[in-house]
């Protein structure tokens, strides 16, 4: 091999050694600059994800900074509800009134007469009338003589613009009536049914409140919602009695009955309406589960307590706001934590079954104040006695 080859292959081999060099800092370089990237748009990326937060977090902050927590002494927790529910009546309640409301067919009327119950032979859902007498017998040892009419339907009967008002006992109501509310039947017995773990409904809430311890399209939002982004949420309709094809669970086969108790493997769940408030809103928060409630329309005696925030997760009626609700709480979950402890106490320290019989004899007592007469037993009303307890467990 001649000198000036040598020459060259030295200059090559300096050359090819220069390339790979400055090849190793240039990926050094631009590794340098992905990492420097990286690191500015995590940055950014938690300060957009703080400011983003920022509105919902001081909602929060501001809800429980405002919220006085009520007394479980004597049901006072619920007194301003019974108190607001018979203020249109402080112009006391005639006979001609209550004629008038009896006339109207609105409910099954009842008589405490002399500490003893009775009844007009007709109701429209036995067992709901059950539930409600149960309650009532409790306490009529200590009830002055009264008459009232108890809608066991499930929607108010007495509209705002309905005059006179008439004093209807419904146990669900939305702003728009002037129904008086009292605690359903369901907390004793009556329903709802839901085939086939629950024939009979849901059971008495005393039990079910240790047992848990241990329909409306409003709902079609959050079907669809499950199965465009089921990472973000798991929702599909079950079977109930108005089911009649696959058309009425948006195309696809209903998913099979959960028991409520099952419903606490759940880290969040949904509280919707049905045909008026629904029945199982107080059990969601027995499980210690975030739950969220859609809509604010429908109240029952106890709703006004719960507050937004405070207790649960509001969401708008169409559910526009569910999204960004849902990835807060999984980004923030030891604030989600504390709203779902917050609502499980309110509803084990506010809503026991002493609460419940308190809140009917307080309310009856009440209302008795209100009657201008005194009423007189109607002779072919039947006695209602009581009867041996059941759990429909």
């Amino acid at each position: 091999m001649t000198a000036l080859s040598q020459e060259q292959q030295i200059t090559d081999q300096r050359f090819c050694s220069s390339r790979q060099s400055w090849r190793i800092k240039m990926e050094l370089f631009w590794l340098w600059r992905f990492f420097l990237l990286l690191q500015v748009y995590d940055s950014c990326s938690v300060q957009a994800s703080g400011k983003q937060w920022k509105e919902i977090r001081e909602r929060i902050s501001g809800a429980v900074k405002g919220f006085t927590p009520c007394s479980p002494v004597n049901c006072s927790c619920h007194l301003s509800v019974l108190q607001q529910d018979l203020q249109p009546f402080r112009g006391r309640i005639s006979e001609d009134v209550m004629a008038a409301t009896l006339q109207r067919g609105v409910g099954t009327h009842y008589q405490v007469i002399e500490h003893k119950l009775y009844r007009e032979h007709n109701c429209m859902f036995p067992a709901r009338c059950s539930g409600v007498e149960h309650f009532i017998l409790e306490v009529i040892d200590r009830l002055p003589d009264l008459e009232l009419v108890v809608n066991v339907r499930d929607y108010p009967q007495v509209p705002n613009w309905v005059q006179p008002t008439l004093p209807v006992f419904s146990f669900s109501k939305t702003a728009d009536y002037q129904d008086i509310m009292y605690p359903a039947w369901t907390f004793w017995e009556g329903g709802p049914a839901v085939w086939p773990i629950y024939p009979t409904g849901l059971g008495r809430w005393d039990l079910m409140r240790d047992d848990l311890k241990k329909t409306s399209p409003e709902r079609d939002p959050l079907i669809l919602l499950s199965r465009e982004s089921p990472d973000l949420v798991d929702a599909e309709y079950t079977k109930n009695q108005a089911w009649k094809s696959e058309k009425d669970t948006l195309g696809k086969p209903p998913a099979k009955e959960i028991p409520l108790v099952d419903h606490c493997k759940y880290k969040y769940l949904f509280n919707f309406r049905g045909v008026a408030a629904s029945f199982r809103f107080k059990h969601l928060f027995l499980c210690g589960s975030l739950v969220f409630h859609v809509g604010d329309e429908w109240q029952e005696f106890f709703y006004p307590q719960l507050k937004p925030w405070v207790h649960y997760i509001p969401v708008k009626q169409d559910l526009s706001d569910l999204r960004e609700l849902l990835q807060f709480v999984k980004e923030n979950d030891a604030i989600a934590q504390e709203i779902a402890t917050r609502g499980k106490e309110f509803i084990l320290n506010h809503l026991r079954m002493q609460d419940i019989s308190c809140y009917w004899e307080r309310l009856l007592t009440e209302f008795s104040h209100l009657l201008t007469y005194k009423p007189q037993r109607k002779n072919n009303y039947n006695q209602i006695v009581h009867r041996p307890s059941k759990t429909e467990l």
